[in-house]
């Protein structure tokens, strides 16, 4: 299913596009309009990082101009996200791209947003990886990252579909946003010394970075 760097495999990947689209699927149109509430930034380039089946980039291209590029390391997942691509009928916009979070293949300034759900729970050296998000931003561009469910309603809704799928899945969104790990990630992008703030309400726990102009 999923391996311990995060990667998914077919069967993994599968089921995380099954699950995006039925328990999770209401989560991402309100996020990427909490999104768009919060950075402002509606037009320009757009990073998914860790995109999955491509769910929130997808809701992002929906609901704003921007073009969106989804970007993943796992091959089968980024096959899926393909395949819905073309069913958004929004291929002119989106685009998927094989990498990875520590070593984004794109130039530095070229994104004008970076969003991410779910993905940095996976990554294997938090410092790296937000340093190379900061890079690829543009003056003036905005991140939102993190995880959540957009609102405490669509959390708890959510929370008894998965339990009911998987008893240990309470468990898992626990540790992925208690105090620990949100001490943990707060003191590294401090660490870094980059401008940012920490969101955390109903809609999830969020790393802003914005990049001077």
């Amino acid at each position: 299913m999923v391996h311990e760097t995060g990667r998914f495999d077919r069967d993994g990947a599968e089921h995380m596009d099954r699950i995006a689209k039925t328990a999770f699927a209401p989560v991402y149109p309100v996020i990427a309009e909490q999104i768009l509430d919060r950075c402002g930034i509606s037009h320009g380039r757009c990073l998914d990082v860790g995109s999955g089946p491509g769910s929130l980039g997808i809701a992002l291209a929906q609901a704003s101009d921007l073009s969106v590029t989804l970007l993943d390391s796992s091959p089968d997942m980024l096959k899926i996200a393909k395949k819905n691509i073309r069913e958004s009928g929004l291929s002119g916009r989106i685009s998927p791209l094989a990498g990875d979070v520590h070593d984004v293949p794109l130039p530095a300034g070229s994104v004008d947003l970076v969003v991410s759900r779910g993905s940095l729970f996976f990554w294997e050296d938090l410092a790296r990886a937000f340093f190379e998000i900061y890079r690829v931003l543009a003056p003036g561009g905005k991140t939102y990252i993190g995880g959540g469910f957009g609102t405490a309603e669509l959390r708890d809704s959510i929370a008894a579909a998965m339990t009911t799928e998987n008893p240990d899945w309470k468990g898992f969104r626990d540790k992925n946003l208690g105090p620990e790990n949100r001490a943990r990630i707060a003191g590294v992008v401090a660490g870094l010394g980059l401008p940012h703030r920490i969101i955390y309400d109903d809609s999830g726990l969020w790393v802003m970075m914005e990049k001077g102009e």
